[in-house]
């Protein structure tokens, strides 16, 4: 029998997602989030990026999408217009199971870990995939310079970035990251680049 493991941790909400091995610059400057991002460096922890439910009732914390991924910060400066700027890496996907929202409004979420995705034993028709990946990290510097060593040779890497990436809603990517493995998201990103 598999036992589930929940931990609480502070929750981020996005319009844009961030899978595993994923970067993503952000801006920070609600004070709630301020104080989410000190405590999260002065711990050593992190927080979970959600990806925003447009349809959700917010008083009801149902505006959070329940698939998210855990990021801790790998990278901080203060930005020429004086806000705090931040680089976070997703480490592992888990699932909301209850959220709270705190006083100042920072919503913090119990969460069960899901298991990550392994790397397929057959990816030859990514290699379209890999490429228009790699065109596309050329093309656009700021991307380009999240990563110091981009893993274009790793199946597993590829299909996170392009779920990032593509431009499909986020009700879409809440189902392919509901499976157990990454078949129907490589699928489902290999129809598309075709």
């Amino acid at each position: 029998m598999k036992v589930m493991t929940f931990d609480t941790f502070p929750l981020f909400p996005l319009s844009a997602h961030l899978m595993p091995g994923g970067r993503l610059a952000l801006r920070i400057f609600e004070p709630r989030y301020v104080r989410m991002v000190k405590e999260a460096c002065a711990n050593g922890t992190g927080f979970g990026i959600c990806m925003l439910n447009p349809k959700g009732d917010k008083l009801k914390n149902e505006h959070i999408y329940p698939i998210g991924t855990y990021a801790t910060v790998v990278d901080f400066d203060r930005l020429d217009d004086g806000l705090l700027g931040i680089t976070v890496e997703g480490q592992r996907c888990f699932k909301i199971s209850d959220i709270q929202t705190q006083e100042d409004g920072l919503r913090v979420g119990k969460c069960e870990w899901l298991e990550n995705w392994h790397n397929p034993t057959r990816a030859d028709n990514l290699d379209l995939a890999r490429l228009r990946l790699q065109e596309i990290f050329d093309k656009y510097n700021e991307l380009n310079k999240l990563y110091s060593q981009p893993q274009f040779d790793q199946a597993l890497w590829v299909i996170y970035r392009w779920l990032e990436l593509l431009p499909v809603g986020a009700e879409q990517k809440q189902v392919l990251l509901a499976d157990k493995d990454c078949v129907n998201a490589m699928r489902f990103l290999t129809q598309l680049v075709e």
